[in-house]
């Protein structure tokens, strides 16, 4: 039996933030206020990436340009990683690095081969202000890396070079969301 409340249970799903919007090219501001709005906030956060059958989601793909992110991925073992992260600094990139599919709720529907380390550590603050380093490998380091990439202003599209940067950005300019 589960103890405790679901995640994003009382939030609301909020409107995700398409590529093109400025506030996904923007580095995020960092969170000083750990009252009632960030606890909705994340709340809301939650509800939104289950909605769109996500497996992370940074706060401004909803608008919000502060240093928050979500998740609820699973590991290459099939291990599954819960929790969000305020404030995060990436402390640890390492490990092999490995080119795999990568998709984004700002960008629906596409995917490309992105590049990123198999490890990843990343430090931050919950919702309440409390310490919180959160260990990353397989496609959970991919997640980790992908959301704190939004908060500095970033996008997966950004790590992919050559022909496949060139077909992904054909594919945006193509989509019906565009």
């Amino acid at each position: 039996m589960r103890h405790g409340s679901i995640p994003g249970a009382s939030g609301r799903v909020r409107p995700l933030t398409l590529l093109g919007d400025p506030v996904l090219h923007t580095p995020c501001a960092e969170v000083t206020d750990f009252g009632p709005q960030l606890a909705a906030l994340v709340e809301d956060m939650f509800a939104t990436m289950y909605a769109a059958r996500g497996v992370g989601l940074a706060a401004n793909q909803v608008g919000v340009g502060l240093q928050v992110f979500v998740y609820d991925c699973p590991d290459d073992e099939d291990v599954r990683h819960l929790g969000h992260v305020v404030n995060p600094r990436v402390v640890d990139l390492d490990g092999v690095t490995v080119r795999g599919p990568e998709g984004c709720l700002s960008l629906p529907g596409l995917e490309a081969a992105t590049p990123r380390f198999d490890h990843t550590v990343v430090e931050g603050v919950t919702a309440t202000g409390e310490p919180v380093r959160v260990h990353g490998t397989g496609f959970f380091a991919r997640c980790l890396q992908h959301e704190s990439d939004h908060l500095t202003g970033g996008v997966y599209v950004d790590h992919v070079t050559g022909w496949r940067r060139r077909r992904v950005l054909r594919q945006v300019a193509r989509a019906d969301w565009s």
